[in-house]
């Protein structure tokens, strides 16, 4: 498991950065106690070096060393375009 860089997948939902993308990872579990399914939303910033990134595009972000205050994250590949 040493090592192992965790990858997350998202939604694009800011690209006003130079170089940065923030991602948007949704995610549902079940409540322990209530069994509802709850949903989760996280923001992540991502490094992205081409800038080719777009609002709306769904990223695969992985784990980085820090690159910034809050960026710890870099955009490892486009899955999907947005449109």
């Amino acid at each position: 498991m040493q090592g192992e860089k965790r990858t997350l997948e998202g939604r694009v939902v800011s690209d006003k950065m130079d170089k940065t993308v923030v991602v948007e990872v949704d995610r549902r579990y079940r409540h322990r106690r209530y069994k509802k399914v709850v949903r989760a939303v996280k923001k992540y910033k991502a490094h992205d070096e081409e800038n080719a990134c777009r609002i709306g595009d769904l990223v695969r972000i992985i784990e980085s060393r820090p690159l910034s205050r809050e960026k710890r994250w870099a955009v490892q590949e486009i899955l999907e375009r947005a449109g």
